[in-house]
């Protein structure tokens, strides 16, 4: 069969810019399953995405123009219902025949031709065909419908259809935007499939001011790329676009001199790179006054509102250049430069307004207006959060060093305060930022400042901690106060939709308790957090809360590189408990799990744990003139042996070698169970067995429990 390579364009009106990048990858990704679902590509067949502001397409190879036959059986019904008691078909086994296209003219030569089969306890009659693979058209028309259906669309358009389809002006469809055009070419012939009210055809266009011709008639699917770049003066691809825009910026950059560099951020580039359909980087200026403004609000009005990359200089300070990705290339681009500075320039000008005014009052003189801001109806307001946030940062702190509690106090009461400043009412991302510079033009001490910008972080994944204990304690209190209260009035994640930000509030947590190694008790500063919210007003989710953290624990040692087994053993004796130990209990059970007695250890810990359930409450004593069997007293003088060097490697914080010192356990242990009968009819000799057993327990659980290690 013949095999070509196939390409499929939808021209549109400008999609989307933040979602360009996955709906280029959702079209061609669901349009080649589709192809291949349908038998029409091949096991080396390979796709390729295009996306540009005005079009998604994919090239795929080795598309061939008909798919293979295939030999299909499928089940009709039980023998007892398609034959009768003298092996005849039945009217039902005939119309099915008939609805399946078989040629019944001889009823018994159609049956002849079916397959008895076992289906369970009976027997079915099965039914043999061949299926015609599927056409190019036909699988393409299914795969283009498919692949429109299934677009991550933000939000749908309804619009009118173009003159010439069957009723202009009458008939509607929906889409992302207005389609205009479509193109499939397989090699150089056209696919005559439709969709949104189009007839596919091999022509495109390109660029609005700079195609050399237009339409840009394709001579076959493999020359799109080439011909819209050098008769369009498009670049169809994403990622060589945006490879494209990263290699100008350096230059640009370059050229600048003095090690100047333009701001990494890939969500920028993204976006810029789905505006673009032939960039063209250039460097602008403004004036150098405004550097007087703190750098992150100059460079958020640029990003943001500009989609401008701002250039830092060696050091990574702010510059007053920067670089604008034009979607034009002309000859002299000084318009183009000067009607970019001339926009930034009130966007900066507001920034220095907002910084100045700012100023002008105190953090200390805007506290007392939290009281007037709703923080959360079921909750109150931003300022009964303050002191709910304050009661939480003071008693952590005194738990920490007494010494932190003043300045503690201090930015717990003023983390809060800079949402009311007219630069974070302009630019809510600034909220923390803003407040640590004001707190500096305040006079306050540099550890409160920079808390007051740092109890928000970590503000994503990968983000750094706050930089002190000041700021450590406040973060803590203020995401614990967030857990709790969102926990308390109902307000649990579900699924992917966590509008509070409560998993990152509880990774936050996860990370400074341990990366901090903070001497804390999870389980009490939850208790603690809950305790600060007026009686009645929170329901009782104390339980959940923890397991949610819990979770979250899990999550991020595995994130780590730990297996699920290896987790769950070091968390469980710590679930409740300091975590901030968990790291050196996980490399614990690493290295105890690589010795040879491990296996046998965690399996006859794991049946010890089973027997102690069943027997209930036991107390973990040992009368040694009651140990009546040689192996029970090898057992006993064993432990004897070696649980208090165990017990000293552990109370040191070595718990690698806490582990490893009970490794002599294995043959007592393993002659123990074959040779004693823990359950004796006589109950002191049982108790005693229990009480070895559970002393047994106890001294191979203190790092981890070892039980969660048995395959």
């Amino acid at each position: 069969m013949t095999s070509k390579n196939l390409l499929v364009e939808l021209f549109v009106e400008e999609l989307p810019p933040k979602a360009l990048k996955k709906l280029g990858e959702a079209f061609s990704s669901v349009l080649f399953e589709q192809l291949k679902a349908q038998g029409l590509t091949t096991s080396g067949s390979a796709v390729t995405p295009f996306a540009s502001p005005r079009r998604l397409a994919a090239h795929v190879t080795d598309v061939a123009a008909r798919g293979a036959d295939k030999a299909v059986s499928q089940k009709l019904m039980p023998v007892s219902v398609g034959l009768d008691a003298a092996g005849n078909a039945t009217p039902a086994l005939l119309k099915k025949l008939v609805a399946l296209g078989a040629d019944v003219s001889d009823p018994a030569s159609a049956v002849a031709a079916l397959k008895r089969a076992p289906d369970g306890k009976a027997e079915a009659l099965f039914y043999d065909s061949t299926v015609a693979g599927a056409t190019l058209e036909g699988g393409l028309q299914k795969a283009l419908a498919e692949a429109i259906a299934r677009l991550p669309i933000p939000k749908v358009m309804s619009y009118q259809l173009e003159s010439g389809c069957e009723l202009p002006g009458w008939s509607s469809v929906s889409f992302v935007r207005p389609a205009h055009g479509l193109v499939a070419l397989h090699g150089a012939d056209v696919v005559p499939v439709q969709a949104l009210g189009l007839v596919a055809g091999n022509a495109t266009h390109g660029h609005r001011f700079e195609a050399k011709v237009d339409p840009v008639v394709l001579k076959d699917a493999d020359s799109y790329a080439r011909q819209l770049r050098e008769e369009g003066a498009v670049i169809a691809g994403f990622d060589a676009r945006r490879a494209e825009i990263a290699r100008q910026l350096a230059d640009a950059a370059a050229r600048v001199g003095n090690g100047a560099r333009p701001i990494e951020d890939d969500a920028l580039l993204d976006e810029v790179t789905a505006l673009v359909e032939r960039p063209n980087v250039l460097v602008c200026e403004f004036e150098s006054q405004f550097l007087g403004v703190p750098q992150e609000c100059l460079i958020l009005t640029m990003k943001a509102n500009q989609k401008y990359f701002p250039l830092l200089d060696a050091a990574g300070k702010l510059t007053n250049r920067f670089l604008v990705v034009s979607n034009i290339s002309p000859q002299d681009a000084s318009a183009v430069t000067g009607g970019n500075e001339r926009v930034v320039r009130p966007r900066l000008a507001d920034a220095k307004f907002f910084f100045d005014q700012d100023r002008k009052k105190t953090l200390a003189s805007r506290v007392e207006g939290l009281g007037k801001v709703v923080y959360h109806n079921k909750l109150g307001t931003q300022g009964q959060r303050v002191e709910r946030v304050k009661a939480i940062a003071r008693a952590i702190a005194s738990k920490l060093d007494p010494q932190l509690v003043a300045n503690v106090q201090f930015a717990a009461e003023y983390a809060k305060a800079d949402l009311l400043t007219d630069m974070v009412g302009e630019f809510p991302e600034l909220q923390g930022t803003m407040g640590r510079y004001y707190a500096q033009h305040d006079g306050l001490p540099a550890d409160v400042a920079d808390a007051i910008e740092d109890h928000y972080k970590p503000r994503f994944a990968g983000d750094t901690l706050p930089r002190g204990d000041v700021g450590v304690v406040v973060a803590l209190a203020d995401k614990l106060e967030t857990l709790v209260g969102m926990f308390g009035i109902g307000n649990l994640p579900t699924g992917d939709k966590d509008p509070f930000a409560l998993r990152r509030h509880a990774l936050g947590v996860v990370r400074m308790l341990i990366e901090r190694d903070l001497p804390l008790h999870f389980h009490e500063l939850t208790r603690l957090a809950f305790g600060v919210f007026p009686a009645g007003l929170l329901q009782d989710k104390a339980v959940e809360l923890d397991e949610f953290l819990v979770e979250r624990l899990k999550g991020y040692l595995r994130d780590g590189g730990y297996s699920a087994a290896e987790v769950d053993a070091a968390i469980h004796a710590q679930k409740l408990g300091r975590w901030s130990t968990i790291p050196r209990r996980l490399e614990a059970v690493r290295a105890f799990a690589a010795l040879p007695e491990a296996p046998a250890l965690a399996a006859a810990n794991k049946r010890v744990s089973n027997i102690l359930k069943k027997a209930g409450d036991v107390d973990a004593h040992v009368s040694p003139v009651l140990l009546q069997e040689p192996a029970e007293q090898a057992l006993y003088a064993a432990l004897q042996a070696s649980v208090p060097a165990a017990d000293a490697k552990f109370e040191s914080g070595d718990y690698t070698a806490s582990l490893q010192s009970l490794a002599a356990l294995r043959t007592p242990v393993d002659a123990f169970f074959d040779g004693v009968m823990v359950n004796a009819e006589q109950d002191d000799l049982r108790l005693n067995r229990l009480g070895l057993l559970k002393t047994l327990h106890v001294a191979m659980n203190r790092v981890a429990d070892l039980s969660r290690l048995a395959a």
